[in-house]
């Protein structure tokens, strides 16, 4: 048995758009509707009166066959023969739907930034010094002020439960194993509550906040965030302030018809400016446009960071930041401003904005003094230990994995994750 809802009196707030829902209609929409809604979402947003009771499934049509075939699990190699993330992205991509797997791979219009993030890593030539004593290593290291144990961390990713059931609290999981921090997505499909329920004492988190349109919807969740004592400061994402064109994800047979998506937080409005076209969620746009519905596109620095200082006393990380005079400019917002992470968003909006390492050469040439003012983080493109090894010898705190722990996870759950961290280092 099943709960039947009436919708018509929230479709036009659904973050998604109405055509996602309506293309479920008198359908059993658990497979599509469970994976990225955290439990309460129904509660908290329909009406009582919209709750009609509970239905026998079986009296509902059969659905189609999926569009792709069950991989037998006996025919798939173990994570464990799994020996970098080439091997781990290509498990997880023979294990995963066609729909998860065009939304964790898509990237801006010709994917040119996400190809450059790994590629200005294999322009840089190690430089190894030797006669020195490597028998005893130490991996750990400090971000704000917090002990961790690698300097790799798991950047926001959104939709994990895409890839495996134990969604984000299944990469809180695997961290936990390398005291590794995990910056939880904005757009994630579990509460922040569920994520860090069994961490550990001395695990780190941060919260990813996009900021929304109903700035009301933010400042209620920085209120919760504020009360979540193992969230340790709040990331704000500059480097998407609208929906990159991600081709693949659009073109996966109109994913937006199959497969709702408004995540765990994602509640902002979805009215539009007069005069404004049709939104793309109703258009059948990919997941990521959908998971944009209520983002705001009027961040500042002169309105963004006085407004977050009256809504959390929790460090500030701005995340997204792509140029040196950026970098500058953010370490003059000292002590709100703690750190920085460069990022091109995973090549996921604006395609041909640089590498983050890119980013990293600019501010060691232009503007050196940053690296000492605030902590710098880079992300996007990390496939190797020696990456991360390059990014610390150039001045990076630590450096962040984003689709690596999706496809870890999406191949194997934690253990994957677990696997994707391990490569990293070993």
């Amino acid at each position: 048995m099943q709960a039947t809802v009436a919708v018509t009196n929230f479709l036009p707030q659904h973050p998604g758009g109405s055509k996602i829902i309506l293309q479920l209609a008198g359908q059993d929409a658990t497979e599509s509707y469970d994976p990225v809604h955290p439990p309460g979402t129904l509660e908290d947003n329909l009406n009582p009166e919209d709750k009609l009771g509970r239905i026998d499934t079986e009296t509902l049509p059969k659905k189609q066959a999926s569009e792709q075939e069950e991989v037998s699990e006996s025919t798939l190699p173990s994570i464990n023969e799994a020996l970098n993330l080439d091997d781990i992205e290509e498990l997880a991509t023979r294990k995963l739907s066609r729909k998860a797997w065009a939304y964790y791979f898509s990237a801006g219009d010709d994917l040119l930034s996400k190809r450059w993030n790994n590629e200005a890593y294999k322009s840089i030539l190690l430089r190894p010094r030797v006669f020195i004593d490597c028998e005893l290593c130490d991996v750990s290291t400090t971000i704000l002020g917090e002990k961790v144990g690698l300097p790799i961390y798991v950047s926001p990713a959104a939709m994990a439960r895409l890839a495996h059931p134990s969604g984000e609290a299944g990469i809180a999981q695997a961290c936990s194993k390398f005291g590794a921090m995990q910056l939880i997505s904005n757009n994630a499909s579990m509460t922040p509550e569920q994520i860090v329920a069994d961490a550990q004492p001395d695990q780190v988190f941060g919260w990813q906040l996009y900021g929304q349109t109903d700035q009301k919807k933010s400042e209620d969740m920085l209120a919760r965030i504020n009360r979540l004592s193992r969230i340790k400061f709040v990331c704000l994402t500059l480097d998407a302030p609208v929906p990159g064109k991600r081709e693949h994800d659009e073109r996966s047979q109109n994913i937006a018809s199959n497969l709702p998506v408004t995540s765990a937080v994602q509640t902002g409005s979805t009215r539009k400016p007069a005069g404004a076209a049709s939104s793309n969620s109703d258009s059948g746009g990919g997941i990521g446009q959908q998971l944009f519905a209520g983002t705001s596109p009027k961040l500042t620095w002169k309105r963004t960071l006085p407004w977050l200082a009256k809504h959390t006393s929790l460090p500030i990380v701005l995340k997204g930041i792509q140029t040196h005079e950026d970098a500058h400019i953010a370490s003059q917002h000292t002590p709100q401003v703690k750190a920085i992470i460069l990022s091109n968003h995973g090549g996921r909006a604006a395609d041909t904005a640089p590498p983050a390492l890119h980013t990293l050469l600019e501010i060691r040439k232009y503007c050196p003094e940053v690296l000492n003012t605030i902590e710098v983080l880079v992300d996007g493109g990390i496939r190797r230990g020696t990456d991360v090894v390059k990014a610390l010898c150039l001045g990076a705190r630590a450096v962040g994995i984003g689709r690596a722990a999706l496809w870890g996870l999406g191949a194997a759950g934690p253990a994957g994750v677990e696997r994707t961290l391990q490569s990293k280092f070993s």
